[in-house]
């Protein structure tokens, strides 16, 4: 059974503290000076969760590895996205690896 009201009340909390975050960045750019170091450490530990989550979504399914056929697609979206390839083919081409190998009986 689901608490309906309590699950509102949870997401009207999220919506304004989320609402509250985006604000807060540009009302206080101006007062708020991060040092360079900071800047640098953000970014990179962007990019680390970012590579992360897709290595997450890449390699497993469930509870197990996810086989061969979405890895190899990844990989070679990966590949064309870095060689600058238009993004629609980048995910066509990410598709058809993944689908081709699948045809071809790999998990």
């Amino acid at each position: 059974m689901t608490n309906t009201p309590l699950l509102l009340t949870g997401i009207a909390v999220l919506a304004v503290g989320t609402f509250s975050l985006r604000f807060a960045g540009p009302a206080l750019r101006s007062r708020i000076e991060i040092p360079e170091k900071a800047q640098q450490l953000l970014a990179a530990a962007a990019i680390v969760l970012l590579t992360a989550l897709v290595a997450t979504s890449a390699l497993t399914q469930g509870h197990g590895p996810a086989g061969i056929a979405r890895p190899a697609g990844v990989l070679v979206g990966g590949v064309l996205a870095w060689r600058k390839v238009p993004f629609v083919l980048v995910v066509v081409a990410a598709a058809a690896t993944a689908a081709g190998l699948r045809l071809l009986g790999a998990p």
